[in-house]
């Protein structure tokens, strides 16, 4: 085995997903089969379990995550030790308050593990030279590089009576205590929307909201992928169909730093590469003439 297979195999680990896995690697989703493949070989053991929705880590995963992790670390402080000082390039990032850990980690990998880069995070309300929004916070004066989309579903106590039903209405929250999020980029729309129900909690960050979920103070609307983060809550669908569109945002009268100009490069040919693990559509047949 060598290092980029575990870096592969600790990326599916994490998404669960290796068409997400291959994103987050800015590499082709075959490359990410083949090298669990060989991985599951050379240790002779089977390591995910594929279904509809994705991977599944087995009992096998889960021990070799560990050990996986720490030699993918030490391998890169054995690079770090030797490495000649150079320039270092000072890059500013702003970052929205509702983001997922697990994607911001494997988002901001690229940036971090560069020797040449001074990374520096603050608000998405702050000076920076780029921002990872939603693109409904997005400027007049900004491009915008799609990153995910995602919809919101409903964060509950595992015990709450409406885990019984696997999609719920707006009719189905009104009469329950929700917990209100401060940093909510879609409260304009879920303001307007929601209708007159009780406020358990008003919550400063997402951590905090889900641990208020788990605690059983009330329901909360998330996006997906905060919930997920968080397996001690129940998640189910939501009737209302709006999604929020993440994305690297950056001005466009201000000329980008080479650094972040790669960095834009790569999510731009990562976000346009075909994904070869799902069926082409079939050729639309017309009918001949004269027939």
């Amino acid at each position: 085995m060598d290092i980029r297979e575990l870096r592969y195999f600790a990326a599916v680990y994490r998404e669960r997903n290796l068409t997400a896995a291959a994103r987050t690697c800015f590499v082709s989703q075959p490359s990410i089969s083949t090298a669990i493949t060989n991985l599951e070989a050379e240790l002779g053991t089977t390591l995910f379990i594929r279904h509809k929705k994705g991977v599944a880590p087995t009992a096998s995963a889960e021990q070799f995550h560990a050990l996986a992790r720490r030699i993918i670390d030490e391998a890169e402080a054995a690079r770090s030790l030797f490495r000649k000082p150079s320039t270092r390039t000072n890059l500013t990032l702003g970052l929205m308050r509702t983001l997922d850990v697990p994607r911001t980690i494997a988002l901001l990998k690229p940036l971090t593990s560069r020797s040449d880069i001074a990374l520096r995070l603050v608000g998405h309300d702050e000076r920076a030279d780029a921002r990872i929004i939603s693109k409904s916070m997005l400027g007049d004066d900004e491009h915008f590089v799609p990153l995910w989309s995602e919809r919101y579903v409903a964060a509950l106590p595992p015990s709450h009576p409406l885990t019984l039903k696997e999609r719920l209405r707006a009719a189905d929250l009104a009469e329950f205590p929700m917990i209100d999020r401060c940093h909510c980029e879609q409260s304009t729309f879920f303001g307007r929307t929601a209708q007159r129900r009780p406020s358990a909690a008003i919550a400063q960050s997402e951590d905090w909201a889900m641990a208020l979920v788990a605690a059983g103070i009330g329901i909360a609307i998330v996006p997906e992928g905060v919930a997920k983060g968080h397996p001690d809550v129940a998640i189910r669908e939501i009737e209302v169909k709006v999604r929020r569109e993440v994305g690297l945002a950056y001005r466009a009268s201000v000329p980008l730093a080479d650094a972040l100009k790669d960095f834009v490069g790569k999510l731009r040919k990562q976000r346009i590469k075909p994904n070869r693990s799902e069926p082409r559509p079939a050729a639309r047949k017309t009918a001949g003439r004269g027939r």
